[in-house]
């Protein structure tokens, strides 16, 4: 998801953003590193989310794994410690290089005249990344030196995270380059990434290359308008080209014409607003959209509808080319995703995406949209979500990859999501969150896809009344039927930092009030969980139905249940359940299981209630390896709970900051994320001359919060000011009961610029503070709201 907590932007170039755009290799000869021997990183045998029969996107590319390859780098992993490199390598393994000459060799299982190869670097000290470049030699001979950067990568700190080495929590390590060799090369060539420097970079840890043989240039469709022949697009990328191919969009539109994009990389640094039109390009290797506007890093490229409150755009097709940003922080404010705005009766179709917030973030109220053949890599958040009404739409054949969030999400707030499928995709390693998930929704289908490699705070696949405005009162909430047939997950679920333990490969939440639908998950195989497999908390979950489903292989338990709801099982196996009793269960009867035919190897009466999280034993391919301890970062083991694990433990520490946060009404860009951002020298200011004025904070669940901090920034040039404000507390954001009355509290920058507020410790999830005066300016103001249960 992308929730709303935020943080001020980080501003930097764009210079790096055409790393990715194409190197095609040269033919002049060049001097060849001496190699050693031929060794190989023997990487212990995974299961690969791309070798599943009928399942999943239909790549254009054959994968390669670093750790099966040649090599005299150094196998790291397997590895699912949350904050190491090998977390986040695919199959949790991958091969660091380390010295010059040393290299990893592929051989190609099919011709092929490009590659894409995905790696790490180490962030610098500034936390603003580095530039580098490897070698890539075919069969020993004519190296081309491909630019590699860590700008991308390297996020730190509690969401929505930052770009500060010194802060904790060190993730989002890796990042894809890709290069076209000039010519088609044979099966059997072997193709080498090789360091022939450690200048730049210490150290080139490489996951994957994938090789693909990318069909000729599309040529211009016949009566098409030309970005560049006909509206004067710079295809070299040097000139600003937004408003050229803005007034071609537009003249397509007007004149019912196809607007064409032909090879070339192309400097875009606002939207490009499309409505009843066709844009294409050459294909995703050679029609690449890239940018960022300089001196407002709130504007970069992307392609949106209009948004639905101006009406939306419709019969829009968007095909053959790639948007490859330059979105290095993470700010939720920022529309600088790949796609946006609402599309109705629209397609996008054979777009790559890649280094943007989003890969499409969709604001309905829309119908009819589709995104299919499409690829979508690193994200700092999701890589689609289908928010606020979105209908009758979805996502197909498409491959997701390090996304900073969500993989393909629908998130039904305040408006009904209905009928909305994702199927036959690929989604693998988000690095925060779930491969798939719907928070509400009616009549749903998530089917034929495959999910791997969770890295934290999530699950494979995870159905939810979860997150603002999912409610069954404004008919938001799981509804109908919910479909997830035929679904394969592949080492998915991980342990929840806040939590502090392990979420299942499927999971469901009734969080914000019970789901109480019919969900159907048939014919799936759950494999080499890191916890449970299946997984229930919070609220409760009716209405559940599992048939015919194969679990191999869990680091936990076959079912987790916390919290009370029912099911049926049927032909259900599980195998290789590293715990002896496969269920955990403090609920007891609230859980009721009804049983069918044909089941096996996870049920167990009476089931296990021990008050403790055992340490997960992971497996690969049902044989027991790695696992030995937990997930979170090591600067902060976890801890296991005393007491019965129906609820997620008490929470220490500001519960406040990073989350969901609303107010009535601010000044300016003095937004209320400011108050909660961690920051004191930023603040939140109301609209000026208004009172009373509130600022609600959704805390995710509720909690027994006793005391408020109150903080304005430090600096002495604030005076001392006294604010008139109350504080309420509400389980469901509707109805606010009194926490504390309405009074006076005194802000001195000579002491801190600080108040607390005592409360009477009532659980609510939501806070509000309802401002009526203040003494030093006409406005309510807060740079940190503060929560703490003690």
């Amino acid at each position: 998801m992308t929730p709303p907590p935020r943080r001020q932007l980080l501003r930097r170039s764009i210079s790096a953003s055409l790393a990715l755009a194409i190197a095609a290799f040269g033919t002049a000869a060049a001097v060849v590193l001496s190699s050693a021997p031929t060794a190989a990183a023997a990487g212990v045998p995974a299961p690969s989310p791309l070798a599943v029969p009928g399942r999943g996107a239909t790549v254009p590319f054959k994968e390669q794994e670093a750790e099966y390859a040649a090599t005299n780098g150094t196998l790291i992993g397997p590895n699912r410690l949350y904050g190491t490199l090998p977390s986040e390598a695919s199959g949790r393994q991958a091969v660091t290089l380390d010295a010059v000459g040393e290299y990893v060799e592929f051989t190609l299982t099919a011709p092929a005249n490009a590659m894409s190869f995905r790696y790490s670097l180490p962030d610098n000290a500034a936390g603003s990344g580095r530039d580098a470049s490897i070698d890539v030699t075919v069969n020993g001979a004519s190296p081309k030196a491909v630019p590699v950067t860590s700008k991308y990568g390297w996020y730190y700190g509690g969401y929505p995270f930052n770009n500060n080495p010194g802060d904790t929590n060190p993730h989002h390590f890796y990042d894809e380059a890709r290069t076209m060799f000039g010519s088609t090369l044979a099966a059997g060539t072997k193709v080498r990434l090789q360091v022939s420097s450690t200048a730049a970079s210490p150290s080139f840890t490489i996951d994957l290359a994938d090789f693909e043989q990318v069909a000729a240039p599309i040529a211009k469709p016949s009566g098409a308008l030309d970005v560049v022949a006909d509206f004067g697009a710079d295809p070299t990328g040097s000139a600003d080209s937004t408003a050229k191919i803005q007034a071609a969009v537009d003249a397509g539109k007007a004149q019912g014409k196809e607007v064409y994009i032909p090879q070339g990389t192309f400097q875009v640094r606002d939207h490009i607003v499309v409505d009843q039109v066709t844009l294409r390009g050459a294909g995703p290797w050679y029609s690449v959209l890239t940018g960022r506007d300089p001196s407002n890093r709130s504007k970069a490229v992307g392609v949106y509808g209009k948004y639905a409150a101006q009406g939306g755009s419709r019969n829009v097709t968007l095909k053959d080319f790639a948007i490859i940003g330059d979105i290095r922080e993470r700010e939720d404010n920022d529309q600088v995703n790949a796609i946006g705005g609402a599309l109705s009766d629209s397609t996008v179709d054979n777009v790559w995406m890649q280094h943007t917030k989003c890969g499409a973030w969709m604001d309905g109220p829309m119908d009819n949209f589709t995104i299919k053949n499409s690829r979508i890599l690193d994200q700092t958040a999701d890589g689609v979500n289908f928010h606020y009404g979105v209908t009758n739409s979805k996502v197909t054949n498409t491959f997701v990859r390090n996304t900073g969030d969500d993989g393909l999400a629908m998130w039904a707030e305040n408006v009904p999501n209905v009928k909305n499928k994702f199927t036959f995709n690929t989604v693998i390693l988000p690095i925060l969150a779930n491969n798939i998930v719907t928070y509400g929704g009616k009549d749903i289908t998530i089917s034929d896809n495959v999910m791997s490699d969770t890295i934290t705070n999530g699950g494979g696949l995870h159905i939810a009344n979860r997150y603002p405005g999912v409610n069954s009162g404004q008919g938001t909430a799981v509804s109908g039927t919910t479909t997830a047939a035929r679904n394969t997950l592949i080492r998915t679920g991980n342990n929840d930092y806040n939590w502090q333990f392990g979420v299942g490969a499927i999971w469901f939440s009734g969080l914000n009030e019970p789901i109480n639908a019919t969900v159907n998950i048939s014919d799936t195989e759950v494999l080499d969980s890191s916890y449970a497999a299946i997984h229930l908390i919070e609220g409760a979950t009716n209405g559940l139905h599992f048939d015919n489903i194969r679990i191999d292989g869990a680091g936990t338990y076959a079912l987790q249940i916390q919290s009370p709801g029912t099911a049926t099982f049927n032909n259900v196996v599980a195998t290789h359940i590293a715990q002896s009793n496969p269920i955990h269960n403090c609920v007891g009867s609230g859980f009721r299981i009804t049983r069918g035919t044909g089941n096996s190897g996870w049920y167990a009466d009476p089931p296990a209630c021990t008050g403790t999280w055992p340490a997960p034993v992971w497996t690969n391919g049902g044989v027991p390896g790695g696992g030995s301890g937990p997930t979170d970062p090591p600067t902060d083991p976890p801890t296991d709970p005393t007491d019965p694990p129906t609820d997620p433990p008490a929470e220490t520490g500001n519960l406040a900051q990073g989350r969901t946060v609303t107010d009535s009404g601010h000044a300016d860009v003095y937004s209320a994320s400011r108050a909660v951002d961690g920051d004191a020298n930023s603040y939140w200011e109301s609209t000026n001359h208004a009172f009373p004025q509130t600022i609600t904070v959704d805390l995710g669940a509720a909690k027994a919060v006793k005391r408020l901090v109150l903080k304005l920034p430090p600096a002495a040039a604030w005076s001392t000011r006294t604010q008139t404000l109350s504080v309420s507390g509400s389980t469901d954001n509707n109805t606010f009961n009194s926490l504390k009355a309405s009074a006076g509290y005194t802000f001195d920058p000579s002491s801190g610029n600080r108040a607390t507020v005592t409360l009477p410790g009532t659980s609510a999830r939501y806070l509000r503070l309802t401002f009526t005066g203040n003494t030093g300016w006409p406005a309510a103001q807060l740079s940190e709201l503060e929560a703490y249960t003690s």
